[in-house]
């Protein structure tokens, strides 16, 4: 199955008895003839060093469904149970599992450093289950922040803001969004690139110093740092954390997530090497911190009573963060996987 998978992928004879340790002459002899000749030749199959870990990683994957973990997530935590093997066989299992993956082009926006950070809402989970997510990325060194919220309101927005500002220890020049209610009420509205923001969220970002921007509406993805961002977060950290919680039989909330979330950003996300830059988020930060604008005094002004009429209102504080569904101990475990790193 390993060989017609790796073949399937466009793997070379070579690249493929490599990765299984089989001779190239019984791998040409499988693609040929099939693997029951194949079979007969080699015989007693070897054990794996992979094979006692195929139940856990099956039944992780199970309990993912219908999403997916990634191999590299997956041979975090067979690592920490004693796997010594190589990723390829890992990932070669893993990808006989799922359909292989669709490329999706983007086009690319570079922005100098301290320009830019683009911010999204993302929502995960399902049900009663379901999380709002605030990602802000910086656009030159990709070093991001994330938080968990139980709504997209305005005031929340506002502190998401506040803690990324405080997270990054400085301000950028500019915030890139798409078409949030809370930052635009109308595009266009006195002329072309002439928007009509909502009034509290412009004097807020007047006083910490930044200028909003919106992305152009169905062109190139302008704001592509940030949704790819999403992406990775769902597969690397919020699938394998919610299979794990199911697995322990508990329900993850805002505040365990954040948690989490803040272990992964520091040892995960920051810490590795950014498949565009082909640098460390973490490391280019350290020169885009310098470029950034300081951090604004606290914010006293408050949103005005009485938004725009097609604006849903929302609520003058911020609403009460859940809280933990169990005692902190039970967490340890889900935690301690997101703090190992692990360069494939």
């Amino acid at each position: 199955m390993e060989i017609t998978v790796l073949s399937k992928h466009g793997e070379s004879i070579h690249g493929i008895a490599r990765a299984t340790g089989l001779s190239r002459n019984t791998v040409r002899r499988y693609l040929r003839e099939g693997e029951a000749a194949a079979t007969r030749k080699r015989g007693l199959k070897r054990p794996e060093k992979l094979d006692p870990f195929k139940g856990y990683i099956a039944e992780r994957m199970q309990a993912a469904a219908p999403d997916l973990i990634l191999a590299a997530v997956l041979l975090r935590e067979i690592q920490a149970r004693g796997y010594d093997g190589g990723y390829t066989r890992l990932k070669v299992f893993v990808r006989g599992l799922r359909p292989a993956p669709k490329p999706d082009p983007v086009v690319r926006f570079e922005t100098e450093p301290g320009q830019q950070m683009q911010a999204d809402w993302a929502t995960v989970g399902r049900g009663s289950d379901e999380l709002k997510v605030f990602i802000g990325t910086l656009g030159w060194s990709r070093t991001a922040y994330v938080e968990f919220c139980d709504d997209e309101q305005f005031e929340m927005l506002r502190l998401c803001h506040e803690h990324a500002f405080d997270f990054f220890a400085g301000v950028p020049r500019e915030v890139l969004y798409d078409n949030m209610k809370t930052v635009v009420l109308e595009r266009n509205a006195y002329r072309r690139n002439l928007h009509r923001f909502h009034p509290g969220f412009l004097d807020y970002a007047g006083h910490a110093g930044f200028l909003p921007r919106l992305c152009r509406p169905y062109r190139a993805k302008t704001k592509g740092k940030v949704e790819r961002f999403i992406g990775y977060l769902k597969r690397s950290f919020w699938i394998p954390f919610v299979a794990s919680c199911r697995q322990a039989g508990i329900k993850p909330d805002c505040r365990a997530t954040n948690a989490a979330v803040a272990i992964w950003l520091r040892e995960v996300a920051n810490a590795r090497v950014h498949a565009t830059t082909s640098e460390v988020p973490a490391e280019r930060m350290i020169i885009e911190r310098g470029k950034l604008q300081a951090l604004p005094k606290p914010y006293k002004g408050r949103r005005p009573k009485d938004p725009a009429a097609h604006v849903m209102a929302t609520s003058s504080r911020p609403r009460a963060v859940i809280c933990y569904q169990h005692p902190l101990s039970t967490y340890d475990a889900l935690l301690e996987p997101m703090a190992l790193e692990v360069r494939p």
